[in-house]
């Protein structure tokens, strides 16, 4: 990795869903010898800095023949909540996608090391590897039973949202909308409850970013961790269904929790639209008004990369300099720009995982 790059750790990816449909030849050629589609693969990440990050297993939804792109560049707009996956497709795909992680770790001859302690992050960093921590986006490929559970922590498995926007037998993720609060129905349910205390039991972080705002309120009530969100923003700023009233964020706050800036550009923006011309101050602007109500300890990066429309300023991992300049024309001085871009996200899986 080039010594004039800050170092970014990430808090979401979806490259894993990205690599699902093709063959493992293909698969280690994308990442290993980069490809012109999608946003991460080595040579990329090393040209930007892209220095590790939660690398999401995401089990698609079912096709329902509903053109979201074009719907959520509308004035405003509800799409549906995607139908419950089968629990025999998701865990298959759950455990394909780890599989994908961890034979990548073994062909790029520890370019990408699966991590699974904040030190094995730093250690990894140090020596100019990629710090990729498995994390699970939507919990449809876990039994009842949490066997699944124990099974994957036990692969290195550190981070897990409970949902994604669609409901699983452990609770209701938040549909996408706008205008919309992000209090949208029911939360957790008992197997949800289970899966959160399974969670801090095992010390496995507990990813917000999905879940409607009941679930949220729950989590916070019972669990002993640090609340975190991956790839959120300020619902005062946009008001997406998706992003964090004001009174969240004081919540993630009082308990030393993270929000991961989100870089998908309807989630960024006043209208809420998907429009890759988009500016970065748009993302410095999410940035500030969180390190308002978190403190410089509390702002992190969520890119979404390989999962969502991102500003044509930023394009792809290689172009992770030009928002670390942003943040320095906003007038940050160096040591915030770290935190924001790594220190942070590490320093919260040191104390979640401790």
């Amino acid at each position: 990795m080039s010594t004039d790059r800050v170092p970014v750790f990430d808090g979401h990816n979806d490259l894993l869903l990205r690599l699902y449909g093709l063959s493992p030849p293909e698969r280690e050629r994308a990442v290993l010898e980069g490809r012109s589609d999608g946003h991460l693969d080595l040579p990329r990440m090393r040209a930007g800095g892209f220095a590790g990050g939660l690398f999401a297993i995401y089990v698609p939804s079912v096709g329902d023949g509903l053109d979201g792109d074009a719907l959520m560049e509308r004035e405003r707009y509800a799409l549906p909540l995607a139908p419950a996956v089968p629990f025999d497709a998701a865990s298959a795909a759950t455990v394909s996608m780890a599989a994908i992680l961890l034979r990548l770790e073994q062909a790029s001859d520890g370019a990408l090391t699966v991590c699974r302690s904040a030190a094995e992050i730093r250690t990894a960093m140090a020596r100019g590897a990629v710090a990729a921590v498995l994390h699970i986006e939507g919990a449809e490929g876990i039994d009842p039973d949490l066997d699944m559970l124990e099974v994957l922590h036990a692969a290195g498995l550190r981070s897990l949202g409970p949902v994604w926007s669609r409901p699983n037998r452990f609770g209701h993720g938040v549909p996408f909308r706008f205008p919309s609060s992000p209090d949208t129905g029911e939360g957790l349910t008992d197997l949800g409850r289970a899966l959160i205390k399974a969670c801090n039991r095992l010390k496995i972080m507990i990813d917000l970013s999905h879940l409607n705002e009941k679930g949220f309120w729950e989590v916070a009530q019972m669990s002993d961790a640090p609340l975190v969100a991956s790839h959120s923003n300020a619902h005062a700023l946009c008001q997406s269904s998706r992003n964090l009233t004001d009174r969240q964020l004081a919540a993630i706050g009082e308990s030393r929790g993270l929000v991961g800036v989100n870089y998908a550009t309807s989630f960024l923006r006043t209208d809420g639209r998907k429009n890759a011309q988009t500016g970065l101050d748009e993302i410095v602007r999410h940035v500030d008004y969180l390190l308002e109500r978190l403190g410089e300890d509390g702002v992190a990066l969520g890119s979404d990369f390989d999962g969502a429309q991102i500003p044509d300023a930023i394009g792809d991992a290689a172009g992770l300099p030009n928002l670390i300049a942003a943040l320095r024309e906003r007038g940050y001085g160096e040591v915030l720009v770290r935190k924001i871009a790594s220190e942070n996200w590490i320093n919260l899986l040191e104390r979640t995982w401790a």
